[in-house]
């Protein structure tokens, strides 16, 4: 994938570690307001805890991405103007960060689509969408303040939708997940190749030799799923950090674009 689109903490102002509000839960130890920098997080911007995040109940943390929206926010719209020294823009900066990743999320699933044969009859439209979710990212923090990130949404949407169907046309098993939540359940050895499951509550789900191959990840919920020996090839829309949040081991098969997580047994 495109490496403009990965987070690149060493370039960012540890910007989801301020802007962001979290509430004490499964995913977090504590409470934390918008604006309010993470207690873990250091007068450089590193995370002081970066390496036992996990063990320290900050899971939430684990499994977010930016999509590079941290690094663009701090070196390329506020120039390397940290929130720290400019105090001044510092709430504008906590407004901008989360709708550039939004934007920079639409980014990572449109230059996705784009790659695929099987959209090339509209590769053009979403070209054009890509050149124009670009030129937003780099417009004046007013501008996107006033952006209209709803609208756009439903605009990429209808391209992912068709992107989706045309993809998993002639790849599915034909078992169908029927059902939103799916928490807990035992979906353990079936073949659910090329299922759509975007939207879908995994959470803590058993997905053990699984074939997922092929399958529409957008918006799916693999917190602690659990994906040993599951097959990923080919996976649609699947995000690093859906990655992350989930389970496996080394005998699950990921795309080339994820990384297998640190925190995975090996």
């Amino acid at each position: 994938m495109i490496r403009h689109l990965k987070s690149d903490c060493a370039n960012c102002f540890g910007l989801c570690c301020v802007a962001l509000p979290f509430a004490r839960s499964a995913d977090f130890p504590l409470d934390k307001n918008s604006g309010e920098p993470c207690q873990n997080l250091s007068s450089s911007h590193q995370c002081l805890v970066h390496k036992s995040l996990k063990e320290k109940g900050f899971n939430g943390c684990v499994s977010y991405e930016c999509f590079g929206a941290g690094q663009h926010v701090s070196q390329t719209l506020y120039k390397g103007e940290d929130w720290r020294s400019h105090a001044n823009k510092s709430k504008e900066m906590f407004v901008v960060f989360p709708i550039v990743q939004q934007l920079h999320e639409m980014l990572w699933y449109l230059q996705q689509a784009i790659r695929l044969k099987e959209t090339s009859i509209i590769h053009e439209e979403i070209r054009e969408m890509i050149i124009d979710l670009e030129g937003n990212t780099n417009e004046s923090p007013q501008y996107l303040m006033d952006l209209d990130i709803q609208q756009q949404r439903m605009n990429v949407n209808e391209l992912l939708l068709q992107t989706s169907e045309s993809y998993r046309k002639n790849k599915s098993s034909g078992q169908k997940l029927v059902r939103h939540d799916y928490i807990g359940a035992h979906l353990n050895g079936q073949n659910l190749q090329g299922a759509n499951l975007r939207g879908k509550l995994l959470i803590a789900a058993n997905l053990k030799h699984t074939n997922l191959s092929f399958a529409d990840f957008i918006g799916a919920d693999l917190r602690d799923a659990n994906l040993s020996a599951a097959n990923l090839t080919g996976a649609l829309f699947l995000t690093q950090s859906q990655i992350n949040s989930a389970k496996g081991n080394h005998m699950t098969v990921l795309p080339d674009f994820i990384e297998r997580p640190n925190h995975w047994l090996t």
